[in-house]
């Protein structure tokens, strides 16, 4: 009786147990979901990369003309690190520059603008004018904008696809004969002037200037002499000028020659005495530096950019980057120069993109080369943040800066001397028998 009591207790404890456990396991039971559709499994996204905008270089880094080209690459090659780095490139894409050193070589020259278009380059860009010289042909007739940072007449006449950054050579000659003529020269006729060239296009450019002006300017031309960026002595070709017996000698060439001629005028005792003036090629404090400046104290130059420290906007981070990476080259106004010049090829790189899209210039074709410089080059109206005259481009004349100012070696230091002068354009074309090349 007993154990039949407990079996029936155990019973009702079981039974109660197993309806307090049921609602937990019912709630710990999945729910059978609606059926769904199945979805393709997403690839993790990454962000996209704008493409480069490629922007042409040849560059004098060795070679001859090194004295210049050094500079000038550092110039330009630390500007577009500044535009990719702290500007974000343009519109956010990045500024390749793809350049190569034509060591001051003509035949290397031509290979690298065949190079250039190879590789797509939107247009391209040479230091001097004598690698513009050799370049040209193929860029005109492929239709490949470029733009000379130095250069001289027979570049951009006639007008083709072939650009000045800046005056040239010729420009230089006519605005330093204007300034002699109201501001040193003080005898009575005409003043009589030598001309000491490069023989290339860097002093070509000064000598067509000189026949086309002395004339109306009331110079007498007396002598005019060549001589090579390797040169080592210039005294023949200076005693004979001595005995021409010039009042003022104007030198267009690079910095180490004229610290040559101008070395070899003081040995001479031509220089003090005779007044010397310089193209903008050879006014550097390189020359300086190459000739002494006890030697060439007191001798004048033209250059088309403002000087180290003077107070305009983009000399500030235009300093910063010099002094942080390539400090040599501060007080060398050749870096200005080529820093000002990817300013300028920035510009025109953001107006095309602007006007034609991204996917145009990717092409690096023809149809690209013709967008930028329509709608780029042509369309540029920029104050190159004050390190030179604005660049503005005006039909028939494809010089885009067209100011320059007057310099003199003062106490060892480039000194400016004068405002900003114009620089109208010559015409050379009206003398089709001096210039057969500046026919349309």
């Amino acid at each position: 009786m007993k154990s039949k009591k407990l079996l029936t207790l155990a019973g009702v404890i079981f039974l109660a147990l197993a309806m307090a456990v049921m609602p937990l396991m019912a709630a710990c039971t999945p729910t059978p979901e609606e059926p769904t559709t199945p979805t393709t499994p997403t690839t993790p996204t990454t962000p996209t990369v704008k493409g480069p905008l490629k922007y042409g270089m040849s560059i004098c880094m060795t070679g001859a003309a090194a004295d210049k080209g050094s500079p000038m690459g550092h110039g330009k090659l630390d500007c577009i690190k500044y535009v990719n780095e702290e500007l974000g490139g343009i519109n956010g894409y990045p500024v390749e520059a793809v350049w190569y050193d034509n060591s001051y070589d003509a035949a290397k020259a031509a290979t690298i603008v065949k190079k250039l278009i190879n590789d797509g380059a939107l247009f391209f860009t040479t230091n001097s004018s004598k690698m513009m010289s050799a370049s040209q042909e193929i860029a005109n007739r492929a239709g490949f904008p470029g733009i000379a940072s130095f250069s001289a007449p027979v570049c951009t006449n006639p007008p083709q696809h072939i650009y000045a950054q800046m005056p040239d050579y010729g420009d230089d000659f006519a605005a330093f004969a204007d300034y002699y003529l109201k501001n040193i020269w003080k005898g009575e006729g005409k003043p009589k002037m030598a001309l000491h060239l490069l023989n290339n296009s860097t002093g070509y450019g000064a000598r067509d200037a000189a026949l086309c002006l002395v004339d109306e300017l009331g110079i007498e031309l007396v002598a005019t002499e060549e001589h090579a960026a390797t040169t080592i002595s210039e005294m023949e070709s200076l005693t004979r000028i001595k005995a021409a017996n010039p009042d003022v000698i104007f030198i267009s060439s690079t910095p180490a020659p004229t610290a040559v001629v101008i070395k070899n005028a003081f040995e001479l005792g031509l220089y003090p005495g005779t007044v010397i003036g310089c193209a903008h090629a050879s006014f550097t404090s390189a020359m300086v530096d190459i000739a002494g400046a006890e030697i060439v104290e007191g001798v004048y130059g033209v250059f088309p950019t403002v000087n180290w420290g003077d107070d305009v906007p983009g000399m500030a981070k235009m300093t910063e980057y010099c002094q942080t990476y390539h400090p040599k080259d501060y007080g060398n106004m050749d870096y200005i120069t080529s820093w000002a010049e990817a300013l300028i090829g920035c510009e025109i790189l953001r107006l095309s993109l602007e006007s034609g899209g991204y996917d145009k210039l990717a092409a690096g074709d023809a149809a690209a080369w013709e967008l930028v410089e329509k709608n780029g080059i042509q369309k540029l109206d920029y104050d190159v943040e004050g390190l030179h005259g604005p660049v503005k481009y005006t039909a028939g004349d494809n010089r885009l800066d067209k100011a320059v100012r007057v310099f003199q070696v003062v106490s060892g230091e480039i000194t400016a001397v004068s405002d900003w002068i114009d620089a109208p354009r010559i015409p050379y074309e009206k003398f089709p028998d001096k210039f057969p090349w500046a026919k349309p």
